[in-house]
């Protein structure tokens, strides 16, 4: 994408982005609540539209948001084949995606009945089925515990390293954009303040003192300054506040809490114009 910008009244939330993804590469954005992360991951999944700019996108594109969004009256199997065409091998298809999650014995749950990690990794199963060329995540794990949200590091980034997806992860956690990404980028006053390549190789530990390194620098640019530094206990290293807080109470202008499907692949590769375009609609889950 090149020159984006998104305007709310006079407010520029984009200013001029300019941002590349590469197949295959996996980039995590970081930024204060309010920043445009959402407003941006929404325009690249044609659900906003954009006021100036160009933005390509690739064919095949979906989201995983914060909420997995299942169909409550689907069971696990249908909820993650939803997308595909009827055909003979669509329940094999979306029993093999269950499998690469761990919930092959699931496929005839109803997703009342499902944990909040086992719910998102059906809404992952459903949004790799159909082999995006690029996967939106939209804080994915926010709402899971400690360990069920290390779990599931690991699991997307096996999944992202297998799938070969290009992947854009929007969180507020500096140890997750760390842990998972190949690139990592803050966003600030519309554009990007920072985009450096993570040159720690998989599996990564926090312990490492380049990863320590990167996340006080990360969080500098964040404005949080040294108080993710400490390792000790107690000490915040995700880009919160000592007292728990986000770094900013307030919500993107661009973000929905209302209901949207998980996967709407483009009907086509998308080139904005520079004016005000209108949004493809949000493909059917």
């Amino acid at each position: 994408m090149r020159g984006l910008r998104r305007t709310f009244g006079t407010r520029h939330v984009l200013d001029g982005l300019d941002l590349d993804i590469a197949q295959g590469e996996f980039l995590a954005l970081l930024g204060a609540s309010g920043t445009g992360k959402t407003t941006l991951l929404r325009i690249i999944g044609a659900l906003d539209r954009h006021d100036e700019g160009t933005v390509l996108v690739p064919e095949s594109r979906t989201v995983v948001f914060q909420e997995p969004r299942l169909v409550p009256s689907k069971k696990v199997l249908a909820n993650v084949t939803v997308a595909l065409p009827r055909g003979t091998r669509t329940k094999e298809t979306g029993r093999r995606a269950l499998a690469e999650v761990g919930l092959d014995r699931h496929a005839d749950a109803w997703p009342a009945t499902l944990s909040g990690g086992e719910a998102q990794r059906v809404a992952l199963a459903r949004a790799l089925i159909r082999e995006p060329e690029l996967l939106l995540l939209d804080e994915p794990f926010a709402a899971l515990d400690a360990l069920t949200r290390l779990r599931m590091h690991d699991l997307v980034g096996e999944l992202c390293r297998r799938h070969q997806p290009a992947v854009l992860l929007v969180t507020h956690d500096v140890d997750e954009a760390i842990r998972l990404a190949d690139r990592v980028a803050v966003l600030r006053d519309g554009r990007l303040a920072s985009d450096e390549r993570i040159a720690i190789d998989h599996p990564r530990d926090s312990a490492d003192p380049r990863f320590a390194a990167l996340r006080t620098r990360l969080l500098a640019e964040l404005g949080v300054g040294h108080a993710g530094s400490a390792a000790g206990p107690g000490a915040p290293a995700t880009g919160e506040h000592p007292a728990g807080k986000h770094l900013d109470p307030g919500a993107d202008p661009g973000a929905t809490s209302g209901p949207a499907p998980v996967t709407g692949p483009a009907d086509a590769r998308t080139t904005a114009p520079t004016t005000g375009s209108t949004t493809p609609e949000e493909s059917s889950a």
